[in-house]
């Protein structure tokens, strides 16, 4: 209980790790892992893809719920440091009734406003499903966001399936990347100055064994950008791998990007307490700063994760599964 209580500690007022400046970028990155730190409530069996930033001395992590009365819906945490999460209350953001799944927050400084990006889908749109997008001028206020609308004002075109959409801006451009559940990442463009319209038709950025979940973010004190994408069945049922490119554009290159030489996995996952995960799933880095940009800090991030334990999920449908999220540290 002492070790796991330190753990929860370290991060009472940021993310404190290693000292070695290559830890995410790293083809053998390791981790150490809290225990679960948020859980759903009321009506809702699962809480997942988590979204989160540091802003104004709290923590403000934007997940998906899932439950029985309702299938999909965006909720919202808000607490000072990480030993408080598991008692911090969820509200479920009211800004659309219908499905709504994997949150990413963002604020959007050409505009100074926060910007909610997700997959979801409403009878008024063609098509119905497709990446939305809200705005708020208050983080901490889950009544504050608008009611969602779609980023394209017209059916995209060549597009066949698409998910898991992430948004992240270079000195002129907004790229949105999103998966396919078929090996592939995709990309499309607008200019800043036309953001959150105008996109370009999307292309595809990268092509492996990856599943879903495509994180990218630019790496503090560099020109080099990292992406993390989730794939299946390794060394654990879920795991990431990781990629590096100079440009966002690509072309992107393999780091830890096997299942034995992987981003983070139950290989390179230690769970110093209870086992909670056999899982490294949907996860989003800690960032260094808030803004468009989605800088991490190779030395000093962590990797905010969902997780299931096999028996737990075992003969569920996938809506089903009980996801918790948890914290990983870069080992020391």
């Amino acid at each position: 209980m002492r070790a796991t209580i330190a753990l929860l500690l370290c991060w009472s007022t940021g993310p404190v790790f290693a000292a070695d400046p290559t830890g995410i970028l790293s083809d053998r990155p390791a981790w150490m892992a809290s225990g679960p730190l948020l859980a759903p409530s009321g009506d809702w069996h699962a809480v997942k893809d988590p979204s989160v930033v540091r802003f104004g001395d709290r923590w403000h992590v934007f997940v998906t719920l899932r439950g029985t009365k309702r299938s999909h819906a965006t909720g919202y945490f808000q607490f000072r440091d990480w030993a408080a999460a598991p008692k911090s209350e969820l509200t479920v953001l009211p800004n659309h009734t219908g499905f709504c799944c994997a949150p990413q927050v963002f604020y959007f400084s050409p505009h100074k406003t926060w910007y909610l990006i997700c997959q979801a889908s409403s009878d008024d749109w063609d098509p119905k499903y497709q990446p939305a997008f809200a705005t708020s001028k208050e983080i901490a206020d889950p009544k504050g966001w608008s009611t969602l609308k779609p980023l394209w004002d017209a059916r995209p075109p060549k597009v066949k399936a698409w998910l898991d959409f992430w948004l992240i801006c270079d000195e002129s451009k907004a790229h949105l990347f999103y998966t396919s559940l078929n090996g592939e990442m995709g990309r499309c463009e607008t200019a800043l100055a036309k953001f959150p319209h105008g996109w370009s038709e999307p292309v595809p950025a990268l092509k492996g064994d990856v599943f879903e979940a495509s994180h990218t973010y630019r790496v503090k004190g560099s020109d080099r950008f990292l992406t993390v994408i989730e794939a299946q069945n390794g060394h654990g049922w879920r795991y990431f791998k990781s990629y590096v490119a100079d440009r966002l554009d690509g072309p992107w290159t393999p780091l830890a990007a096997e299942k034995d030489k992987a981003f983070a996995s139950m290989k390179n996952v230690t769970q110093p307490h209870r086992r909670w995960t056999d899982a490294v799933s949907h996860g989003e880095l800690i960032r260094a700063g808030y803004d468009e940009r989605l800088e991490v800090d190779p030395a000093a991030t962590g990797l905010l994760i969902q997780g299931v334990l096999d028996k737990d999920r075992a003969g569920k449908n996938y809506g089903d599964i009980p996801w918790r999220i948890g914290l990983l540290d870069l080992a020391r």
